[in-house]
């Protein structure tokens, strides 16, 4: 077992948020409601201090923690998106907490738990640190989604959440005992090792139980069903945290453990991911053409996006996961972008969420409707914006895997798609206006247009990018 030291130095942001959420705690219950406001910039400061040890420390791989932990370029990769989806929402979410008078000290720390949940379930390389990250996250999320307590909505969200995650967790751990019966170890890399042969079908029995669970943390069909109604209640922060650190997390695990204790069952968890990933795009494109709330329109949109994300994991090879990686690197600053632009959706001080609202917004904001509609036209797929390069990236690595039909029904799923991002953008542009939107706090419109320029720009630079998903993706081989 390696020295107490460098495990710690392996496992610094870690330790980073973990101390940080203990001493936030002890700030939050001396100072009272004193501390509602700085304890969010204490937060930020902390995920931003976690993000520099992941840039600037070692850049090897590690495993430490008896096995439990592993520090690679895959989860450093996947690290830094989720500590900026987190350290992003809680700077676009302070105006709107505010104004609905619920800007608590707990809500940083509830973030910065969850979010410390997620770095462990990146890295977690145990069926049994894999279960306590997950719990972690989970139980710090179900908290956040009914944040709200004086909106019956939020309640709602949080209840329907709470309840179907807790069925979710069961039938993980039931599929996680049953792979340590069968394998006898709990490393992901002992798995692989002790089911070197042709899996036997308490295994495959254990990884369907398995997938299942983590399906429905990524929000993919059929495990789909809490999103739209999660993702309405919620207040819009925390569904923009949902929307975009969460993702990062529950993807990045299915990548490791997939790849990492079942590379002799790549046929089996193929057909798995396979399956969920056609329902999720389907899904995905089908179910929100109807939709007039605009967050709700994202929830459906969400899981069609991780239906094409699955298509690069479905390749079962480097290029795939190289895809997955570029994927959600690109999905994290179209999601981002696109809520900094409905919680900048305000009247008289009120928010709104209906996409009618949004009419006539290129002749009463033009900034605002200019950079929502590049994150329409990114999420629809359109050339040469960057939404389209990620899908290329999955695409091409599913052709490579000679897996024709799945590509072209990523395909033709994205064009049926792009109705209800297009029509978002005919609603800014050709209808006649409603009332004007109050000014967006600047924090907003900073990540707005921060967003639309990296979704504008990947075409002219996508080398240093490719070359990052690539390092981190070569790690998990």
């Amino acid at each position: 077992m390696a020295p107490l030291s460098f495990a710690l130095a392996h496992s610094l942001p870690e330790v980073i948020l973990a101390f940080g959420v203990l001493g936030l705690v002890l700030f939050g219950a001396l100072r009272g409601t004193d501390s509602d406001g700085p304890a969010t910039e204490i937060a930020v400061g902390l995920l931003g201090l976690a993000i520099v040890t992941i840039l600037l420390g070692s850049h090897t791989t590690a495993v430490v923690f008896d096995g439990a932990f592993i520090d690679d370029g895959f989860g450093r990769f996947m690290k830094v998106l989720t500590l900026v989806g987190a350290l992003v929402t809680l700077v676009m979410g302070q105006d709107f907490l505010a104004r609905k008078r619920i800007d608590k000290f707990e809500f940083p720390i509830l973030v910065v738990l969850a979010t410390l949940g997620m770095l462990m379930l990146i890295s977690a390389s145990s069926l049994l640190s894999l279960y306590l990250g997950l719990e972690l996250m989970s139980l710090a999320l179900y908290v956040l989604a009914s944040f709200d307590r004086g909106d019956l909505r939020a309640s709602e969200a949080g209840l329907k959440y709470f309840v179907l995650g807790a069925l979710s967790s069961g039938m993980l751990l039931y599929g996680a005992s049953l792979l340590y019966g069968f394998s006898g170890t709990l490393t992901f890399s002992g798995i692989a090792e002790a089911l070197r042969g042709a899996p036997s079908l308490g295994v495959v029995f254990g990884l369907v139980f398995l997938l299942s669970g983590l399906a429905f943390k990524m929000s993919a069909v059929p495990f789909h069903m809490w999103t739209p109604d999660v993702y309405e209640g919620a207040p819009t922060p925390v569904t923009a945290f949902f929307a975009s650190a969460a993702k990062m997390a529950a993807v990045a695990v299915t990548v490791r453990i997939v790849m990492t204790a079942f590379p002799a069952a790549a046929a089996q968890w193929r057909q798995i991911i396979v399956f969920i990933s056609i329902l999720s795009m389907a899904l995905g494109a089908f179910a929100a053409i109807g939709q007039t709330n605009i967050k709700r329109l994202m929830a459906y949109s969400s899981i069609g996006h991780i239906g094409f994300a699955l298509v690069g994991l479905a390749a079962a090879s480097e290029a795939g996961v190289s895809g997955v990686l570029a994927y959600m690197a690109i999905y994290l600053v179209m999601t981002l972008g696109a809520f900094a632009a409905i919680l900048a959706m305000r009247i008289d001080g009120k928010s709104v969420e209906n996409i009618a609202d949004l009419s006539g917004l290129g002749r009463t904001d033009a900034v605002m409707a200019f950079f929502l509609a590049v994150m329409m036209f990114s999420l629809a797929g359109i050339p040469p914006l960057a939404g389209f390069f990620a899908k290329w990236y999955v695409f091409n690595a599913a052709i490579q895997a000679e897996l024709y039909p799945l590509a072209v029904i990523g395909v033709l799923s994205s064009a049926v798609a792009a109705y209800y991002y297009l029509r978002i953008v005919k609603v800014m542009y050709f209808d006649e206006p409603a009332q004007a939107f109050d000014k967006a706090p600047p924090a907003l419109r900073v990540v707005l247009a921060t967003s639309g320029l990296l979704v504008l720009l990947l075409f002219a630079y996508p080398g240093g990018f490719i070359a990052a998903t690539t390092a981190a993706a070569k790690s998990l081989f």
